[in-house]
């Protein structure tokens, strides 16, 4: 009768789980690289270890004033780990139509933004920008997976890089939903 140490079954039952597993639970939504609003490339990953809300922004939109609230909550978490991503799109009704340079001076002198800020992207279609690509393909509920539907849709990415929700653009930064998904985060830390 062959006996296996406990050791050894240990090894093989690991070694079983990893190659069983699905790519996808070892996938990081923040493993991109993305161009700052003043042109600088940072590595997304640089951001793994905090509680991430990726927004899509635009400054002629019905929905802008949202960055007021968007500021609050980041002042409000910060010091706990949590940040905003914010990146400027001009897909939706060409609500951000201005360079760089305009939407980094409407955003600081009118809402006082000081969460980083990233270049315009598409969130869409064949140029979407990676991570955008990434984040739309996951069933992230409430809203779920597909197409980004309108500017300011929010993406709540976990301290180890998993996106766990995703909420419309009409979910304000304040709507109960979203802070209680962003405290259960921060309390995890």
């Amino acid at each position: 009768m062959l006996r296996l140490s406990v050791p050894f079954l240990a090894c093989l039952l690991a070694f079983t789980m990893t190659t069983n597993s699905s790519a996808d639970e070892h996938e990081c939504a923040l493993n991109f690289k993305a161009t700052t609003i003043d042109g600088e490339a940072v590595d997304l990953e640089d951001y793994e270890g905090k509680v991430v809300l990726v927004v899509n922004v635009a400054s002629e939109c019905g929905l802008t004033p949202q960055y007021k609230g968007l500021q609050a909550m980041y002042d409000k978490y910060k010091e706990k780990g949590f940040v905003i991503l914010a990146f400027p799109c001009n897909q939706f009704g060409s609500q951000e139509p201005g360079s760089e340079a305009e939407i980094k001076q409407f955003c600081s002198t009118k809402y006082q933004v000081n969460f980083p800020m990233f270049s315009k992207v598409d969130v869409n279609g064949e140029n979407a920008a990676p991570i955008y690509k990434y984040l739309t393909s996951k069933d992230a509920q409430p809203v779920g997976a597909g197409k980004v539907s309108w500017n300011f849709e929010k993406f709540l990415i976990d301290r180890e890089g998993q996106l766990i929700n995703r909420f419309s653009p009409r979910t304000t930064p304040a709507d109960a939903e979203l802070v209680k998904a962003v405290e259960a985060e921060l309390e995890k830390g």
